[in-house]
């Protein structure tokens, strides 16, 4: 396939993503991130005098994959295919929530070792799927799966971790959920933010253990769509109160509503949350959520 043409590789990238859409038709599964990257893409797969897009096409594709306990645990797969795919290998991150660092780093390196050997040339999303799903119990830390209650003393120890997660959720209008997400925060010193409605967006940050056991409380409530967008993982030198405090862009966990509209005055302001999140710092999360610019 050396002399594939650039529109040739862009006709094996639409026709790829179409088989994807058409094996995983539920959002959950496969969701293109940048609709205008894909819109660009097809633009230019149809006419030869069209310009090269100007973004690569971005999407995820998200896993489950069984513990050997028979627990089910979901892995994200972030992509993005260069305007020279299949000729060159896609770009991949897995996360899962999970993962310690250095197990996600693990994972994904030994993954782009496999596509290396196996595709180069070809298509190669599903076999990267594949593998995915074969694989990637083996990379989880039992201790992850069900995390212990570690006395005070010991998060003072070296090698604490400070984490943000940025959690989405189809919507939150429920009372009790909203409820609980506050005080579940309250109670593990977690701060962020919840912004109730449709979508729902909550973000806490604080202690590693502390994120991932009120992940784990939260996704146990019933909710028709909720996963973590994003996660950002700091090591900590000392681990010492200042420290953390030092890393946290929001002082408390609060329910934030912008100018709700719509039916059930359930509607966000998305504007107003782009403003709120460009005040802390965090405006590149935006685009993660909703997959445009904010204003």
């Amino acid at each position: 396939t050396t002399g594939m043409t650039n529109q040739e590789a862009a006709e094996i990238q639409i026709s790829e993503l179409d088989l994807l859409s058409s094996m995983f038709p539920s959002e959950e599964e496969f969701s293109v991130t940048d609709q205008l990257a894909l819109a660009e893409l097809k633009h230019y797969a149809e006419n030869e005098t069209a310009e090269m897009p100007s973004s690569k096409v971005q999407f995820i594709l998200n896993v489950k994959a069984e513990l050997p306990d028979a627990s089910m645990v979901e892995f994200s797969m972030a992509c993005a295919l260069p305007f020279k795919y299949p000729t060159v290998l896609p770009e991949i991150t897995v996360r899962s929530s999970f993962l310690s660092r250095s197990q996600q780093i693990q994972l994904n390196s030994d993954l782009k070792t496999y596509l290396e050997q196996k595709c180069s040339g070809e298509p190669c999303m599903l076999s990267a799927r594949e593998w995915l799903k074969e694989h990637a119990a083996a990379y989880i830390d039992r201790e992850l799966s069900c995390p212990p209650r570690a006395p005070l003393g010991a998060l003072q120890s070296e090698g604490t971790t400070f984490t943000r997660l940025w959690i989405y959720s189809h919507h939150i209008y429920n009372k009790h959920k909203r409820k609980n997400i506050i005080d579940w925060a309250k109670e593990l010193s977690l701060s962020g933010f919840c912004m109730p409605g449709k979508p729902g967006v909550v973000c806490v940050e604080g202690l590693q253990s502390s994120c991932e056991e009120f992940w784990s409380r939260v996704r146990r409530l019933t909710w028709k769509r909720i996963l973590i967008r994003h996660r950002e993982d700091v090591s900590l030198e000392g681990g010492g109160q200042a420290e953390i405090q030092n890393q946290r862009k929001f002082s408390t966990l609060e329910e934030k509503c912008f100018d709700a509209h719509g039916a059930r005055g359930n509607h966000m302001d998305l504007g107003q949350l782009y403003h709120f999140l460009e005040e802390k710092g965090c405006a590149d999360i935006f685009q993660m959520y909703f997959g445009v610019e904010g204003h």
